[in-house]
């Protein structure tokens, strides 16, 4: 029986980079994870043991930390465009057809100091000490094909909670359903959105500007978050994906994932004491897991499932 070769990828992962761009006084840096996958000419590597359309993923980290220095980091986005397109344009005989980099980014906030603040107003900041910020992660994957560029942008572990303005009841019911309705919850999840830009990278089409749509997406998802009175997590989902379309005409696409956080009521009354939704137990699993993608009407959905 005859055997195929099918889809077949490979490139180097977790390419941990810092770059800092030094100013006169003022440092800034990004600290990335950076993954890439190529797919192309590569059956003759698989089946003949021949390496000559082999592009070694030595080569691929060097690639990584060379642009890096060549070229900055203005943006997760642009610098993974950079590479994308590097890696199928530029590789010798035309062998890579596709470019795939995940970029990770962990951010980093500056230390401020009793000298900082008594700087005068509009003087430049000098800072070159930092805090990591926080579990929150931010996401990006660009992949090229040769022809268009397709940039999905996004962040993880975002926590969130409501202490109000949140309800769940008029649920389906049958004999194994033991869960009360509640009229007054917390509601809280951490956050996994990812977006897809209608940027192509075709012709003269100008980039976004990636830094000020992280911020600006990151806000809207926040704002609807907040703002909404929640019947479910679900209606939840809808409003923070809808809120991002409606204010962000350069995103087509919004899938988020949202594990409910469930906090339980704790049950005082064996002390003599009442709970009116002040003291929960806040259970880290199992938990409900919530997820849905918002996109405008006649574009296709493309990001995947994670």
């Amino acid at each position: 029986m005859a055997h195929v070769l099918g889809q077949n990828q490979y490139g180097k992962a977790e390419n941990r980079i810092v770059r800092v761009h030094r100013g006169s006084t003022r440092h800034d840096i990004k600290d990335l994870n950076v993954s890439v996958a190529l797919s192309g000419a590569f059956e003759d590597v698989h089946l003949a043991g021949s390496n000559a359309n082999c592009l070694p993923t030595d080569t691929i980290k060097n690639t990584v930390y060379a642009f890096a220095k060549r070229y900055g980091i203005e943006s997760a986005e642009a610098y993974g465009i950079l590479l994308a397109r590097h890696f199928v344009d530029d590789t010798e005989r035309g062998v890579v057809h596709r470019a795939r980099i995940r970029i990770e980014e962990y951010t980093w906030e500056r230390i401020r100091t009793p000298d900082d603040n008594a700087r005068p107003v509009g003087s430049e900041e000098v800072g070159h000490s930092f805090v990591r910020s926080g579990q929150e992660v931010r996401t990006s994957e660009v992949v090229y094909d040769g022809e268009s560029v397709q940039v999905v942008s996004g962040l993880k572990d975002l926590v969130v909670l409501n202490s109000t303005d949140s309800e769940f009841r008029g649920y389906l019911k049958d004999g194994y359903t033991t869960l009360r309705e509640a009229d007054d919850r917390i509601l809280a999840t951490q956050v996994t959105a990812r977006w897809k830009y209608g940027y192509t990278g075709r012709g003269d089409e100008a980039q976004p500007p990636w830094n000020r749509c992280y911020t600006q997406v990151r806000r809207h998802l926040l704002e609807a978050f907040a703002g909404t009175y929640s019947y479910s997590l679900q209606q939840t989902l809808y409003a923070m994906g809808t809120r991002v379309l409606d204010h962000r005409a350069e995103v087509d696409e919004v899938r988020l994932e949202l594990p409910n956080r469930h906090h339980f009521l704790v049950d005082l009354e064996p002390f003599g004491l009442e709970n009116d939704n002040e003291v929960y137990y806040a259970a880290d699993r199992m938990y409900g897991l919530i997820e849905g993608t918002v996109h405008r009407e006649g574009v296709v959905p493309v990001i995947p499932v994670a």
